[in-house]
């Protein structure tokens, strides 16, 4: 009995040797994959591209779970600069995964805006956006593209789902949506067409002062002078804003002396105001009054001078017959633009 029990044991041991063997070299060939995978991912992230990627490439071919190595392999090619080798990894983490196809696309999108390859990268993310509708990630990337290549139709049609799916700060969002407005005013060819997209803006993207410059000089590019007049009037009379007075500036109003009058009103209390200053300069030579905007583009000048003060100065010498000194004065600004632009 004690023999026959002794052999029933041994022949167990023999029959589940093979698969304990197994089961042990699989968990050794496990373990040497994650330390490849490991060591890999470590040669990556201190700059051997190369090598790192020839590591986690074969520690793929014994992982349970190759995707991931695929995926980092396909990393390091890229950061290379070998977008076809990329692009081969890529693949291969798709044939081995199918199920895993959008996590693919979504990383092949990435690689292809950070080099700037915005026709492929919209490729790759209208074919997600066909595979998995309303994916949030890939409408977040597709409205930054977008935005990149000033495709504001194409935003404006995927804004609302972008808002519903996608996590954008609220910053972006407000960016991008007075972004377009201010495309449609720019592009407005009439008053009707201004005013109506103006009445479609929220009320909380009107005080953004793009939108606000984009409306009145639509309204004056148009001819609708007395309405830009009105209402930048009633705009600077409750928040007193200076790219609102240049534009008051460029009204041509029905009456340039009451407009006049009305600019150097708001003197009292805006004396050092420089924008000012240019607004009446101006107004005064609408009036032919030229001494008056000599000394107020003298004042502007001795306060901030400014590129577009020694321009209206030139004119206004040249206008008066001083040839000399409005030379100086274009030379003067044309100086200051070469400054800022250095």
């Amino acid at each position: 009995m004690i023999a026959l029990f002794a052999l029933i044991w041994l022949i167990s041991k023999i029959i589940i040797a093979p698969r304990r063997i197994g089961e042990a070299a699989g968990r050794y060939r496990a373990a040497r994959s994650s330390q490849k995978m490991t060591r890999g991912m470590i040669e990556v992230a201190e700059g051997n591209f190369t090598r790192g990627e020839r590591m986690l490439a074969t520690a793929a071919s014994t992982s349970d779970s190759p995707l991931f190595n695929y995926l980092q392999a396909a990393r390091a090619a890229h950061l290379q600069g070998r977008n076809e080798r990329r692009d081969d990894w890529l693949k291969l983490a798709y044939q081995e995964v199918p199920e895993a196809a959008n996590a693919v696309l979504l990383t092949q999108a990435e690689f292809q805006l950070d080099q700037g390859q915005h026709e492929q990268a919209l490729a790759t993310l209208r074919r997600l956006d066909d595979n998995s509708k309303n994916h949030g990630h890939a409408l977040a990337l597709m409205g930054r593209l977008y935005f990149q290549l000033e495709d504001w139709s194409s935003l404006q049609e995927i804004l609302p789902r972008i808002k519903k799916y996608a996590q954008i700060k609220s910053e972006t969002m407000i960016k991008w949506t007075s972004r377009i407005h201010r495309e449609k005013l720019q592009d407005a060819s009439d008053g009707e067409t201004i005013l109506a997209i103006w009445k479609k803006i929220p009320q909380s993207h009107k005080s953004d002062m793009s939108l606000l410059e984009a409306y009145y000089q639509g309204l004056i590019r148009i001819g609708l002078h007395e309405k830009a007049e009105k209402e930048l009037v009633t705009a600077l009379k409750k928040n007193w804003r200076s790219p609102l007075v240049l534009l008051f500036g460029q009204v041509q109003g029905a009456d340039a002396t009451k407009q006049l009058t009305k600019a150097e009103d708001w003197l009292e209390n805006h004396a050092e105001d420089p924008d000012l200053l240019l607004t009446v300069a101006r107004l005064c030579l609408k009036n032919e009054l030229w001494g008056k905007a000599r000394s107020y583009l003298e004042a502007l000048i001795n306060l901030k001078p400014s590129a577009e003060g020694y321009q209206v100065y030139g004119d206004l010498l040249n206008q008066v017959g001083e040839a000399d000194a409005a030379s100086k004065a274009y030379e003067d600004g044309l100086r200051m633009i070469t400054k800022n632009t250095l």
